[in-house]
């Protein structure tokens, strides 16, 4: 069965940085959490993204937020998309995503990434080293967080970060610990460490590019000894509800115009029928979970998108 996700970029409003912010998100996520939707996430930014208006926009702190919003929601599974490997030690995050189990009752998932803002590391002094040790050091970071959420007083010396008898109680609440989901599409590193380690792995991109890249995740799998069944696969992407199929093609022109490619290409725009055939080529892609942000959407119609697509497609 597709699971469907609503993401909430934590904005007042698109170009606006007026109102109550958290009355925004909370309101949003009190919408999704009564509607089809299976699956809350907010970004785990400290300064807002180019394309929602950059460091002037508002943007709330992702851990912070989410525990805020476990107490506002009942049934949402509750991550970030996806936590920077850079922005906190793993032991201190794995306790984080614990707490945050804690409070929402085995709600928590990590979602985590290699990191690539670099405007925001530079502006706000996290290091920002090269791509390869971020790599390196999201392995370590992932194997630190599983063995938090999993094992007894455990003891990791890497590289890069090292725990010695670390103690994490109150422990998880869900059997297993936090779902851990890696973050991108890199083909060679980035799914090779989902292969070996995650729970679900979040991609982007069309039908044809997901195909292609669920293939390379399989071989990762096969080299890793590990059935790819057990993985499951999620992806990002904008939804934007319209009226009218002219409508529909206004705001993909002004999309295509403002936004970044990678944002263009993938959004789901149009009406009701027009957003089912969309988002049903990517589920008959082979996606697990679809994950949209509705950055213009009020709740009421954040809440009927939800329901359309449990009902049609889930």
């Amino acid at each position: 069965m597709t699971r469907f996700g609503l993401q909430i970029p934590n904005v007042a409003s698109f170009g606006d940085t007026g109102g109550d912010p958290f009355t925004y998100v909370a309101d949003r996520a009190v919408a999704a959490d009564r509607s089809g939707f299976s699956s809350l996430w907010v970004m785990d930014h400290l300064w807002q993204l180019p394309d929602l208006g950059g460091p002037p926009a508002p943007i709330l702190e992702g851990y912070t937020l989410l525990g805020a919003l476990a107490a506002r929601t009942e049934r949402v599974e509750l991550g970030t998309l996806v936590t920077g490997v850079t922005y906190r030690n793993p032991a201190l995050l794995a306790r984080m995503v614990t707490t945050l189990d804690v409070i929402s009752h085995g709600r928590a998932v990590l979602g985590i990434g290699a990191a690539w803002y670099e405007e925001e590391h530079r502006g706000l002094g996290f290091d920002f080293p090269a791509v390869s040790e971020r790599f390196d050091r999201l392995d370590e970071a992932v194997q630190i967080c599983r063995a938090m959420f999993t094992e007894h007083r455990p003891t990791f010396n890497g590289r890069y970060y090292r725990i010695e008898e670390a103690w994490n109680v109150p422990p998880p609440v869900r059997t297993g610990g936090p779902p851990i989901l890696i973050g991108g599409s890199g083909e060679r590193r980035t799914l090779r460490l989902v292969a070996r380690y995650a729970d679900r792995c979040n991609l982007f991109g069309g039908p044809d590019h997901i195909r292609h890249l669920l293939d390379v995740l399989g071989r990762h799998c096969e080299s890793e000894g590990r059935d790819p069944a057990t993985i499951s696969t999620t992806r990002l992407g904008t939804l934007v509800p319209t009226a009218t199929e002219d409508e529909a093609d206004t705001v993909r022109e002004f999309i295509t115009a403002q936004a970044s490619p990678d944002i263009a290409a993938t959004a789901v725009i149009g009406t009701d029928e027009q957003i089912l055939d969309q988002v049903g080529q990517l589920v008959d892609a082979g996606l697990d979970e679809l994950i949209f942000n509705m950055v213009t959407a009020p709740p009421d119609e954040i809440e009927r998108v939800g329901q359309l697509l449990s009902s049609k497609l889930g």
